[in-house]
């Protein structure tokens, strides 16, 4: 009777071990089922409205403290050989205006904005990703990706060429410590756990330094990085178009019109007193 007893005891502790096992398997799985799940539509607005109050009171007075500067020709790397050939090319003739404007536009709509955006990368994280932010050294942000339901440890990157070949090895050395850390803890962390996200791009756009980072640690660039964040497949577009719907707000066009033309005046004033110091040498031959 009492082996019997003993038996029917450790017969019930073993059932009571495996209900609890199964409680917690249970349990693990519906936390990562919620995991899985994408975001609020309420956290996929409040991303949105911080991304365009970030763009309308950092990127857009910058742009415009920026082109104020190119009134003046010395904020111009000039290259004799092709500024007159650019100016022709856009507007069909070489004069003062057309040459202004083919140093301005490019510029105002390429190298400034992209350079802006780039420095202020930073306040970008954590104002518009303030909710991912990261306490671990060299990491960006931390968020379960709503593909793999996997913890992310992500150091986050403007666009596809904003990387210089020296990055590549501080990211990778930035992973190794985090790897480090989590052997010493028992973490699980994983290659594919340790990723560098870029806000904006495609695959194809990514510079040799991205692809060399993307040999050992995934590279995940726009539509999928987002998508990976919020679990929403066209966020990315959602996100662009809402930016976008800001610039409306900055109509600038008068703007550059008046830097386009005083800079004009300044490329006239210099033009002059080039071919004057020309025709005083030819005189003194």
């Amino acid at each position: 009777m009492i082996k019997l007893n003993l038996i029917n005891y450790h017969l019930f502790l073993y059932h009571l071990l495996f209900q609890i096992s199964v409680t917690k398997r249970g349990t693990t799985m519906t936390q990562d089922s919620f995991q899985h799940k994408p975001l609020s539509e309420k956290d996929l607005n409040t991303i949105i409205e911080q991304a365009k109050e970030f763009f309308r009171n950092e990127i857009a007075p910058s742009h415009v403290r920026n082109t104020k500067k190119l009134k003046r020709l010395k904020e111009f790397n000039l290259n004799p050989f092709l500024d007159k050939y650019k100016a022709s090319f856009l507007t069909g003739n070489d004069d003062p205006l057309s040459i202004a404007k083919a140093l301005i536009y490019p510029r105002v709509l390429g190298t400034s904005i992209n350079t802006t955006f780039g420095n202020k990368l930073q306040k970008f994280c954590s104002t518009v990703l303030g909710n991912f932010a990261s306490t671990t050294s060299g990491i960006d942000i931390e968020f379960i990706d709503k593909l793999d339901g996997r913890r992310k440890y992500c150091q986050v990157k403007a666009g596809p060429n904003t990387i210089n070949k020296d990055d590549v090895e501080t990211i990778k050395n930035h992973f190794a410590s985090v790897k480090n850390l989590a052997r010493t803890n028992n973490l699980n962390i994983g290659f594919n756990d340790l990723v560098v996200g870029v806000l904006y791009g495609t695959p194809e756009e990514l510079s040799s330094h991205y692809k060399k980072i993307n040999e050992e640690y995934p590279v995940i660039i726009g539509q999928e990085f987002w998508h990976r964040l919020t679990g929403i497949e066209n966020f990315y577009q959602r996100l662009t178009d809402a930016i976008g719907d800001v610039a409306t707000e900055f109509d600038s066009s008068k703007l550059i019109e008046e830097v386009i033309e005083a800079l004009a005046k300044e490329i006239e004033e210099t033009l002059k007193s080039e071919n004057q110091n020309v025709k005083k040498t030819d005189e003194g031959k």
